[in-house]
């Protein structure tokens, strides 16, 4: 940048020989500010230019981190779905399991053909193949049952109790019959409440606990599958995601060369004669 001031040349003291102009501080001159006096002519300043910031690297700050879209990132959002995808089949399959293991229980049970108290049926029985009796009462009472034809022995009280509820009946096992020959044979049972009897299989009991157990381990795998991939997925896209907005490397802030010498701002001003000796 140059300024002109308009004044008589007689206006301008001399610094000495050559016509350098000084002023209080000797070291104008390394401060990129110089003046000549010229006679007749206007005092010319050059002022020189400073740059700040950084100096050799980037700018302040760096660049604002990059927007990186959700489907770039990496493993894919289907994995969110596929741990939907088999919770949803383990849990199902969990249910299927125990709705299973109650409607073949309640199957087991002859409930198309029942009698009241104080009634009988006949039934065919197999040698050696144990069949359950089956009471419906409502409320609590005492149940008595008997098949003339059959040898003693051949009906016993369960050791255990088991009861199954159907629609809006609850059926309690209150006797177990093994016969010892295959044939047809009259069940009368007697109870001091209002009582429905029925006759049915045999209770597997060890086969009902291991399929609720079956289906609550189906149900955990469920939940700790569908935990685990979701809590996978979520922390590798989000390494992911902080290795693509991680900056590159900067250059190394190094320091800036030395001014250049024999051009403006430093030098001499264009058209300016070169000091001499005065006359």
């Amino acid at each position: 940048m140059t300024t002109a001031f308009a004044a008589p040349a007689a206006a301008i003291p001399a610094a000495g020989e050559g016509g350098a102009l000084r002023g209080p501080d000797s070291g104008s001159r390394a401060q990129g500010v110089v003046g000549r006096s010229l006679p007749g002519a206007p005092l010319a300043l050059r002022c020189g230019t400073v740059a700040i910031g950084n100096p050799g690297g980037a700018a302040y700050g760096g660049p604002p981190p990059r927007n990186v879209p959700a489907k770039e990132l990496r493993p894919r959002r289907l994995w969110y779905v596929v741990a939907a995808v088999l919770a949803l089949v383990l849990a199902g399959s969990g249910t299927a399991v125990i709705v299973s293991a109650v409607r073949d229980t309640v199957d087991s049970i002859d409930t198309d053909h029942t009698f009241p108290s104080g009634g009988s049926r006949t039934f065919r029985f197999t040698a050696g193949e144990t069949k359950a009796i089956y009471a419906s009462v409502s409320g609590r009472g005492r149940v008595n049952c008997r098949i003339p034809q059959m040898q003693s022995g051949s009906m016993k009280q369960p050791d255990s109790t088991f009861r199954i509820t159907s629609g809006s009946r609850t059926w309690e096992r209150v006797f177990e019959v093994k016969p010892g020959s295959s044939g047809d044979y009259t069940l009368t049972c007697t109870s001091d409440r209002q009582t429905e009897f029925a006759l049915g299989d045999e209770p597997r009991v060890g086969t009902a606990v291991g399929s609720v157990l079956a289906a609550i381990a189906l149900f955990l795998a469920a939940v700790a599958s569908a935990v685990t991939i979701s809590v996978v997925t979520a922390v590798r896209r989000g390494r992911h995601r902080r290795r693509l907005t991680m900056p590159g490397p900067q250059p190394y802030p190094g320091h800036p060369g030395p001014p250049p010498f024999g051009s403006p701002p430093f030098g001499p001003p264009p058209g300016a004669s070169p000091p001499g000796p005065r006359s």
